[in-house]
């Protein structure tokens, strides 16, 4: 049997990925009930910071009755110049699934082609689809399925647009994309799933008739020195009551963290009663638990 790596959420299969998003939200309800990964180990690599992706990864293998081992890049060899699939290959042999956070996604498809056991995706430039996970969890908790659901992404056509894109598609809901010139999503992406995902500049025009509000920081990672041009670009992309207002009554606020309050979302909006970012941030735990159990117990 080939290895079921999660690379993006289109590795699901639609009936998979809400498999997992239901099973998410019942063992956040009964936490103590699975063991499933007893004596199972999860490789952690990361190139990249991380607060919330870390911290779910570890706890919910402790949660699930197994370990997990950290490894920066100045920890491990793949830091020194060794090659990856060497890395892949030894490491696949020790640990039962891989999590890496890193920069370039080609490097995730050439770990993931030499591992013998499953690669996730722990966030790319391209891709971060565990948060997606989480915010379809999260969705699903408030208002039931998402199937048939219009969602609103404001600002940055980043990772996390184009896993919204794959998600459209997996969960079956429309998406409309608020960009500034120059900052959109990957053309082909929005090409092949133009049925699904419609690009405009117009916050308003997207937000109007949702039932979910997404944005993300307006530079990401590795962006930093790009802050001052990126802040004029999306002046007019904050996520504030006044563009949720256009929202339908019972719309949501997504962030998946950390927020730059006072730029791309205003304070008072995140922490309103539309906004359901703590339990999203929380949510990613949960569902790790639930695709780390889908990978492992194959």
């Amino acid at each position: 049997m080939s290895v079921q790596h999660f690379l993006t959420l289109l590795d699901l299969s639609p009936d998979d990925a809400r498999h997992i998003v239901q099973r998410a939200v019942l063992l956040k309800q009964t936490p103590a009930s699975a063991q499933q990964l007893r004596h199972k180990t999860l490789g952690l690599i990361f190139e990249k910071a991380s607060t919330r992706t870390r911290v779910a990864f570890e706890v919910a293998m402790a949660q699930l009755g197994g370990s997990s081992v950290f490894l920066s890049m100045a920890d491990s060899q793949l830091g020194r110049g060794e090659p990856i699939e060497d890395s892949a290959k030894v490491l696949s042999r020790m640990v039962d699934c891989i999590a890496i956070r890193t920069f370039e996604h080609a490097k995730l498809e050439h770990f993931a082609a030499h591992s013998a056991v499953p690669i996730i995706n722990a966030l790319s430039d391209d891709f971060h689809p565990c948060q997606l996970l989480a915010d379809v969890q999260t969705y699903t908790e408030h208002r039931g399925d998402i199937s048939g659901k219009t969602v609103a992404w404001i600002g940055d056509g980043n990772n996390m647009c184009q896993s919204y894109i794959n998600a459209a598609v997996v969960f079956d809901f429309e998406l409309k994309i608020a960009c500034p010139p120059g900052f959109e999503p990957d053309g082909e992406l929005i090409h092949k799933n133009r049925d699904r995902a419609s690009l405009m500049q117009d916050p308003k025009q997207a937000v109007a008739g949702s039932d979910l509000v997404v944005t993300d920081v307006w530079a990401s990672m590795g962006q930093e020195q790009e802050q001052p041009h990126r802040q004029d670009s999306f002046a007019n992309y904050q996520v504030n009551q006044e563009l949720m207002d256009q929202a339908n009554t019972d719309a949501l606020f997504m962030h998946c963290l950390p927020a730059h309050r006072g730029e791309e979302v205003s304070a008072d909006l995140l922490d309103s009663q539309d906004s359901i970012v703590w339990d999203e941030a929380e949510n990613r735990m949960h569902s790790q638990k639930a695709l780390l159990e889908f990978l492992c117990c194959r």
